[in-house]
């Protein structure tokens, strides 16, 4: 019966439907709307149904989409067409990302297509630009406190830039992924702009309170993000005289996703981007976009019910392409912004996985694989036609989300191991040779969390500044390591530009006064092209690094076990120096690859027999595919050197 109700509503719309729409070649449009409005209208009816204006919203919401395909180039609608077909297309072992900033990758988008040989040269094919949208040139939380989220700003180029780019990356078969931040806006949007002004209609798209009396009830229960620099979640702007949620910094004001005309703006903008040539979409924040009294206001069901009428939305008008969700969230939660009960992913069809990430760190801190084995063996499975972006560093500060019952079943006490790691990573514990700095403390709490680049926090900026060659080796021997691990896990993994150079933290931001107190911008550098051009030096750690990955990379791309079809497993062994999972073939389950890390800066030995009783090895011949050799083998048990991989394959 409620079937016949939405498609009486469909009816209904598709008669009121705007002639400029109605007159335009639709065909495509009206079956793929036709095959997703029961679940459009589902989601709507939840989150909006109980409003007067509901049916009016829901002819504007179908309108948006109209006009958002009327306006997709044909090349764009061909591509969608061809992936609906090869619907996994995306889980494939070939896809390699970068995350980078144009303005720091390059001089800006124009730029970077001079250096998109140089990804290729790598082998990467997927690339994430960070956020691009026009932001304040003082207030822009490194692109994330957008002012126009239909302009690009002017450091980073221009529309037309980015319309060279996609077009000279689709021609290379290479993807590009651009942000959306769905959370919030800047406080110098024209919608704030507005709601500053008096407009009722525009304070709505906010949260907006004439006095605390609400604030407060929220702010009993909600954390804070940014305690340091933004305490609590509200600001009193003097101007609108009321308070607005501001839950990241004061000057980026929280979307009120209680009113659809908030979701119709954002879903138009997803798809304005998609027009753009975006192959994937970066959800920012999306943990975060229902707020609830007497929650947190992360993770909420609603927030849920949102990603998937965005996504059932984008289905109907630009089907190829993806989301991802940034959701850096506990492990019991990120799983669900695939969506839950399903085999295709009803949300986000990528997900970062954060765990993964915090679980290496820990491993190279601890110089042992107790607590990421106790972690991936807890990390819930994910959704067949859905990946995880796998990754070492990013933007963002590393967080310490572990589950507290997995560092106590690895043999810690959770708040003693969270202050070790960040001691560690900052360099304040004997041995350590890490130059990390400490980010979003806490002081109520004490938690804090990591910035740094990659190359400083495993101890190659302290070996190249003393001198001190065994340092070097270890810490060229843990980047290769970290690499080996995203690239071989399951899942598309992203690397972070000036990783594969060993790019060492960069202190420039500190003279700049609209920088210099988040020091997250450490490592978020502009690349040294002389430093690169190393890459081609024998004996350098550049040569080193980067050809090593490159050589992964190009292996990676060989080996179809190492698409993403949840064919891993989890090989637990009596070493806790050791990290094992084994990958195979879902057609062909004998065929498997065994990947072998050794965390401790001692080598380490595997028994033969122990990973035999696992059925991964039947005393067969072994070789690395990575270096093309047996593995050192020595009374039935193979030798493993400090920080050394193995990707393992039985002849």
């Amino acid at each position: 019966m409620y079937e016949q109700v939405s498609h009486t509503l469909l009816n209904d719309i598709l008669d009121q439907i705007q002639p400029d729409i109605s007159a335009q070649d639709l065909r495509h449009f009206y079956t793929r709307l036709g095959a997703n409005f029961y679940a459009i209208h589902s989601l709507f009816e939840k989150l909006y149904g109980h409003r007067p204006d509901f049916n009016q919203q829901a002819l504007n919401l179908v309108e948006t989409m109209a006009r958002k395909y009327i306006k997709r180039p044909d090349h764009l609608k061909d591509l969608d067409t061809a992936r609906e077909k090869d619907y996994n297309w995306f889980i494939h072992q070939k896809w390699v990302g970068m995350a980078l900033y144009a303005n720091g990758f390059a001089k800006d988008l124009n730029d970077m297509k001079s250096h998109l040989c140089y990804l290729q040269e790598l082998g990467v094919n997927m690339v994430h630009v960070m956020p691009i949208m026009q932001c304040p040139k003082t207030k822009s939380d490194g692109g994330y406190a957008v002012s126009d989220f239909r302009a690009i700003d002017e450091r980073a180029g221009s529309l037309g830039d980015l319309k060279n780019l996609s077009h000279d990356m689709r021609q290379r078969d290479m993807l590009l992924a651009l942000d959306v931040v769905l959370n919030h806006t800047s406080d110098e949007h024209e919608w704030a702009q507005k709601a500053r002004a008096g407009d009722p209609v525009y304070q709505d798209y906010y949260y907006t309170f004439k006095d605390r009396n609400i604030p407060d009830m929220f702010e009993q229960s909600m954390l804070e993000i940014f305690p340091q620099q933004a305490p609590g979640n509200f600001t009193w702007d003097d101007t609108m005289q009321r308070w607005v949620m501001t839950v990241f910094n004061q000057y980026q004001w929280d979307l009120n996703y209680t009113n659809p005309a908030v979701f119709i703006e954002m879903l138009d903008i997803i798809l304005y981007w998609a027009n753009l040539g975006a192959d994937i979409v970066r959800l920012d924040a999306v943990a975060f976009l229902w707020k609830k009294i007497g929650s947190i206001c992360q993770n909420e069901h609603e927030a849920h019910l949102i990603l998937q009428l965005f996504k059932d939305c984008c289905q109907v008008t630009a089907p190829g392409v993806l989301f991802i969700a940034e959701a850096i969230v506990a492990p019991n939660e990120v799983t669900k912004y695939f969506g839950e009960d399903a085999i295709v992913a009803k949300e986000c069809e990528i997900a970062y996985n954060a765990t993964f990430m915090a679980l290496l760190w820990d491993a190279v801190a601890t110089k042992n694989a107790k607590l990421l084995t106790q972690g991936i063996k807890s990390l819930p499975d994910k959704l067949e036609r859905a990946t995880w972006l796998n990754y070492i560093r990013c933007h963002d500060d590393i967080g310490l989300g572990f589950d507290d019952k997995d560092i106590i079943l690895a043999g810690y006490d959770p708040n003693s191991h969270r202050r070790f790691l960040v001691d560690y990573f900052t360099g304040a514990f004997d041995d350590s040779h890490a130059k990390g700095l400490r980010f979003g403390e806490n002081p109520k709490t004490g938690d804090a969390r990591i910035s740094g680049s990659l190359a400083s926090l495993v101890g190659l900026q302290y070996a190249i500044e003393t001198g001190d060659i065994e340092a070097m080796d270890h810490a060229t021997k843990i980047i290769l390591l970290l690499h080996s691990m995203i690239l071989s896990f399951g899942g598309i993994p992203l690397l972070y530009y000036g990783d594969e150079i060993g790019t060492l933290n960069d202190d420039a931001y500190l003279s700049d006064p609209h920088k210099m107190d988040d020091n997250r911008w450490v490592h978020r550098p502009n690349i040294d092209w002389d430093k690169a051009e190393k890459r081609h030096h024998t004996g350098t750690v550049e040569y080193t690094l980067f050809n090593g990955i490159k050589k992964m990379i190009a292996v990676r791309k060989d080996i179809p076990v190492f698409a993403d079809f949840n064919n891993r497993e989890l090989v637990p062994v009596k070493n806790p120096n050791l990290f094992v999972i084994s990958r195979y073939s879902p057609q062909h389950p004998s065929n498997r690859v065994l990947v072998v890390a050794n965390f401790s800066q001692t080598p380490q030995q595997l028994d033969l027999d122990e990973i035999a009783s696992w059925g991964v090895y039947e005393k067969g011949e072994l070789i690395d595919l990575y270096s093309r050799s047996s593995p050192d083998i020595f009374n039935n048990t193979i030798v493993v050197s400090s920080f050394q991989f193995y990707w393992l394959y039985e002849l």
